[in-house]
C-alpha cells in the first residue's frame, strides 16, 4: 500500500480517469454498432457526424490508436454511402 500523500492522491486520480475513459470507449463502441445496423441512410447520414467525433475525441486523449479511429471513421464512410 501506498505511504505518501502524493501516492495516495495518484492512486485516486488514475481510478477517476480509468473509469472515465472506460465509459468513453463504451459509449463510442454503442454508438458504432448502432451505426452499423441501421438500415435507412437518412438516419446513418444524421449519426455519422456524431460517431467520427467520438472516434475523434477517443484518438486525441489516446484511449484508440489514431490510425484505428482513421480505420473506423473510413469503414463507417463506405458503409453509409453503400445505404441505398
Amino acid at each position: 500500500m501506498a505511504n505518501h500523500k502524493s501516492a495516495l492522491k495518484r492512486i485516486r486520480q488514475n481510478e477517476v480517469r480509468r473509469l472515465r475513459n472506460k465509459y468513453n470507449h463504451k459509449t463510442a463502441r454503442t454508438a458504432l454498432k448502432s451505426l452499423r445496423t441501421e438500415e435507412n441512410k437518412a438516419v446513418a447520414v444524421e449519426q455519422l457526424p456524431r460517431v467520427i467525433s467520438l472516434l475523434d475525441k477517443l484518438a486525441k486523449r489516446n484511449i484508440i490508436h489514431k490510425n484505428k479511429a482513421a480505420n473506423l471513421k473510413s469503414k463507417l464512410t463506405k458503409h453509409v454511402n453503400s445505404l441505398a
